[in-house]
């Protein structure tokens, strides 16, 4: 049957290196009633000086050295979560994982929700090969800057409303 919803999120991290604790950008898109409302994109300080991943998303230290540690930026985030049913990311366990460990790190709980993962309807409803975001944005015809993470949270809530009229599959949840 349909997927059903009043209210959820998308969310995607960029991390510094390969922590899990290193998020040093996060996106997050809600979607209430079939409508994008609020779109939220932050710089995070990593706990870490390193990064490995510059080359993906451009970010560098000097980009997030004097921004803000995900502690302080728990409280605003944590706020969008409140009444979400799900979260929806793409390969969303690599996300939920990284919530996670920012959250443990910062000393606080994790939002106990339940989480969509993308790559799994996209293989489910649409029988898709590869499944990596670019691959999903372009057969549904989503404008996508792979690794910005505002516009890959973009993308993955665009998915969720491409997909909300179908069948939606228990095992697309974690």
């Amino acid at each position: 049957m349909p997927i059903t919803f009043n209210r959820f999120a998308a969310i995607d991290f960029e991390t510094a290196d390969y922590g899990r604790d290193s998020a040093c950008a996060v996106s997050v898109v809600i979607v209430e009633k079939s409508k994008i409302t609020k779109k939220t994109s932050v710089l995070i300080r990593p706990p870490r000086r390193d990064f490995v991943f510059s080359y993906l998303h451009g970010i560098t230290w000097p980009d997030v050295a004097a921004k803000p540690d995900f502690g302080e930026l728990w409280p605003e985030i944590n706020s969008l979560l409140k009444r979400v049913e799900f979260i929806a990311a793409h390969n969303a366990s690599f996300d939920r994982g990284v919530l996670r460990a920012c959250c443990a790190m910062a000393g606080v709980s994790a939002p106990d929700i339940r989480y969509l993962c993308t790559v799994k309807l996209a293989r489910h409803l649409w029988g898709l090969y590869p499944t990596k975001l670019p691959d999903v944005s372009r057969h549904l015809g989503i404008t996508l800057n792979h690794h910005n993470a505002q516009s890959d949270a973009m993308a993955c809530a665009k998915i969720v409303l491409k997909a909300s009229k179908e069948e939606i599959p228990a095992s697309a949840f974690l």
